[in-house]
């Protein structure tokens, strides 16, 4: 008999902390909040914010709200 496959998710385009960002972001957590909760500078935030809209080749935050449900990052 032949191990079942599981089918495989697609790879994100992003790394842990740049989800993590983006789940935040999600919340309508502020920069200054999500950076005090991940102890990291306000320009830090910034910076995963960019390379997030990069990535996702998003405008906007609706750009990046559509693409968390879409990936299934995060549910409503």
């Amino acid at each position: 008999m032949p191990a079942s496959k599981t089918p495989k998710q697609p790879k994100l385009p992003l790394t842990k902390r740049e989800l993590t960002v983006l789940k935040l972001i999600f919340r309508e957590k502020t920069n200054k909040e999500i950076a005090h909760q991940l102890g990291i500078t306000d320009s830090g935030v910034e910076f995963h914010r960019k390379n997030i809209y990069k990535k996702t080749k998003s405008k906007s935050i609706v750009g990046l709200v559509k693409y968390a449900l879409k990936s299934g990052l995060v549910k409503i």
